[in-house]
């Protein structure tokens, strides 16, 4: 809120070059804002796919986590007045490789009953196709 306060200030300053520092400094803002969102919302959808392959089964709940994490992504990679996304096919993959370390140390309490650790869980599972599926399912 202090930024707009300050922008309005820039502008009735007739200080145009700070202002549009501040916008550009707001769009960053809220591009970071965007892409954490989608950055957790990824951790989640990994989790899932991560216990999926692992324990080479599913259920109706982790599939509905699947669905909510896929429609969080998507609603909120969507610029919805400009058109486009926040974050690229690549930005999106380089999130997801970011979270799969999270996502598998929280997969690890939850698959198998939480018997395995996070180490003898990645050995179960193949890293880049979760998250070759995890991109596709984003992008249907």
């Amino acid at each position: 809120m202090e930024e707009l306060i300050e922008l309005r200030q820039y502008i009735e300053a007739h200080d145009y070059d700070k202002a549009l520092e501040l916008v550009a400094d707001l769009e960053e803002m809220s591009k970071d804002d965007k892409l954490n969102k989608i950055y957790s919302y990824g951790i989640v959808l990994l989790v899932h796919l991560i216990k999926q392959q692992a324990e080479k089964r599913s259920t109706r709940s982790w599939e509905f986590s699947i669905y909510t994490a896929i429609e969080g992504i998507q609603r909120v990679n969507r610029r919805r007045k400009a058109g486009g996304t926040y974050a690229n096919q690549s930005e999106l993959a380089d999130l997801l490789a970011d979270g799969f370390e999270i996502a598998i140390r929280k997969a690890a309490l939850e698959a198998f009953e939480g018997q395995y650790s996070d180490q003898e869980l990645r050995a179960m599972v193949d890293p880049e196709d979760i998250q070759t599926q995890a991109m596709e399912l984003i992008q249907r």
